[in-house]
């Protein structure tokens, strides 16, 4: 079975940069766009695994109001 994560690395410039793992093919950019939410991207890049077939990915977002 594959993990599903995502990892966060905050830079002392206040950026941060994600990467999710465990999350095949474009379902990976649902998750995405969580965070593109919270600001602007400066770039992406795909990993290997968004080329493979796709798993079943559900997003919940909890609304802050």
């Amino acid at each position: 079975m594959i993990s599903e994560e995502i990892e966060f690395t905050i830079k002392k410039d206040g950026t941060f940069e994600y990467t999710i793992r465990g999350v095949l093919g474009e379902s990976c950019e649902d998750i995405s766009k969580v965070f593109e939410s919270l600001g602007s991207i400066n770039s992406s890049k795909k990993t290997a695994e968004y080329y493979e077939k796709e798993t079943d990915v559900t997003v919940h977002q909890k609304s802050s109001q």
